[in-house]
């Protein structure tokens, strides 16, 4: 390959379309704004969902039920395998450590430690979730599970 045979493919170069510029070039006289009106005019035309004054559909449909949508709690989610590649034996995965190994944002403080891969490293885990399996192949790899503000460490 070289230089002289390359090409853009088809398709990925197209001239730009100028309006007003005569009947020979398709779009004269009305530039494609077809005759007066509304839509025709310089800033014209309506905001998305209306319908000429006659009530909008997303406001005609009813609104029934409870959307937990607002109150719901996200988790940033980090796997096991993450861990296994990132921290060696013995050391503490907490959100200070997960953000300097760059695992997770400084602002996010929900994360959520997954049982994907596998584990063969001694981890003491500290953080506000982990899942049943990952708890599991931690605390079978020697590890230990503490949850920030639980219980258990409470009375410690």
């Amino acid at each position: 390959m070289s230089a002289n045979t390359l090409r853009a493919p088809k398709g990925a170069n197209k001239k730009k379309s100028i309006v007003g510029r005569g009947r020979s070039s398709g779009s004269g006289k009305t530039s494609g704004k077809g005759h007066k009106g509304q839509k025709a005019r310089s800033g014209g035309g309506v905001r998305l969902g209306f319908e000429g004054g006659q009530m909008p559909l997303y406001r005609r449909v009813a609104s029934k039920g409870f959307s937990n949508h607002p109150f719901k709690t996200e988790y940033v989610v980090v796997n096991l395998a993450s861990l296994e590649k990132l921290y060696s034996d013995g050391e503490t995965v907490s959100l200070d450590t997960l953000v300097q190994k760059g695992l997770v944002k400084k602002s996010e403080t929900l994360v959520k430690i997954l049982g994907v891969g596998d584990l063969k490293k001694k981890l003491e885990v500290s953080v506000p979730a982990v899942s049943a399996s990952a708890k599991e192949k931690i605390e079978k790899a020697g590890g230990k599970v503490t949850l920030p503000g639980s219980a258990a460490e409470k009375t410690e």
